[in-house]
């Protein structure tokens, strides 16, 4: 069986799928699960929010101009 992704709500103490899940296991069969929290989109936008958080507006200018040349970003990189 190839690895299945789907989304679950942790409550008493337990794993619920939300939607209904296809995944041909054995009653009792043991898996191992990677729990990764989903960010919703109001927190990634706060978290976006947060990046120029307590930076002058010229400290900004420059981070910006900088992104704007993206060929700097990886200057260092040899080309495979």
């Amino acid at each position: 069986m190839k690895p299945e992704t789907i989304e679950a709500i942790y409550e008493d103490g337990g794993f619920r799928p939300v939607a209904p899940a296809d995944l041909n296991l054995a009653e009792g069969q043991k898996v191992r699960l990677v729990v990764e929290p989903i960010r919703e989109p109001d927190e990634l936008l706060a978290l976006a929010a947060q990046v120029y958080e307590g930076l002058t507006g010229e400290e900004i200018d420059a981070i910006e101009q900088h992104a704007e040349r993206r060929e700097d970003f990886f200057s260092d990189r040899k080309s495979a």
